[in-house]
């Protein structure tokens, strides 16, 4: 008998409005434990404050969310210990170092002593920056900057680390690095939901949502989302091409 497997991320018809715009729309999904889960589309689509709402940041007009089965409204304090989050802009000291920013994140966690050495080895080391830790964050390239907010977020280990378009305008060799990492938190049991504004990335991740005007178009594999495509791209434009068609045609003829 093949037992199924629990998600550890739940979002069940959910939806957020500001006022009278609906930002997300009657959205569902399931993640499991272990995996990468991606969010595409297009800009305003959606995708940043549906995973605002995963992260507790801000509640749902309607539907719910749970992580590792805790309710993201209702048991707000303890979903906080499971996850990491790193918005597109990361709260990054720009007047400390490399060292006391991460300091400043481990104090906020509660990690000293022996188990505060570990981590700044563990994460400095993961994200190359060892060799940096006296440098000001404000003097770090892009995608130092960003590998260090990483750094900053994985510290206290959580279980789910959500992020949202971390790689945006970074250069494509610090993009790669970003992704190795990623990949072996994913190794190490991590569940992951990603946002991302490229399309290689996308291939990176177990399964795909394709988010266009608040709700969510196809949802399956990398693979079977551009199956009959030369690419994911060329799957992505003709799915949101084919949802305005439809739109502007019912508009039409209403």
């Amino acid at each position: 008998m093949v037992v199924p497997v629990k998600p550890f991320v739940e979002v069940n018809q959910v939806s957020r409005q500001f006022g009278d715009l609906e930002a997300v729309s009657d959205v569902s999904f399931r993640v499991e434990k272990g995996t990468v889960f991606g969010l595409v589309g297009s800009d305003g689509a959606g995708k940043s404050t549906l995973l605002r709402m995963i992260a507790t940041m801000i509640p749902p007009t309607s539907g719910s969310i749970r992580i590792d089965g805790l309710d993201v409204v209702t048991r707000k304090t303890e979903i906080k210990r499971l996850i990491g989050y790193m918005p597109q802009r990361f709260g990054l000291y720009q007047d400390l170092t490399v060292d006391e920013n991460l300091d400043f994140f481990m104090d906020i966690f509660g990690i000293f002593k022996e188990e505060r050495r570990k981590r700044r080895e563990r994460y400095l080391g993961f994200s190359n920056l060892l060799p940096f830790v006296d440098r000001l964050a404000g003097n770090l390239s892009g995608g130092m900057k960003q590998k260090l907010g990483l750094a900053c977020v994985l510290v206290h280990e959580p279980q789910v680390l959500i992020l949202d378009e971390p790689t945006n305008g970074v250069d494509p060799v610090s993009r790669q690095e970003f992704w190795e990492i990623l990949a072996e938190m994913k190794r190490g049991g991590m569940t992951i939901l990603v946002s991302t504004a490229y399309l290689d990335e996308g291939e990176k991740c177990d399964r795909l949502a394709l988010m266009h005007r608040s709700r969510i178009l196809d949802l399956a594999s990398p693979a079977d989302i551009r199956s009959s495509f030369p690419n994911l791209e060329e799957a992505m434009i003709q799915r949101i091409q084919e949802v305005d068609r439809e739109l502007i045609h019912d508009r039409f003829n209403h």
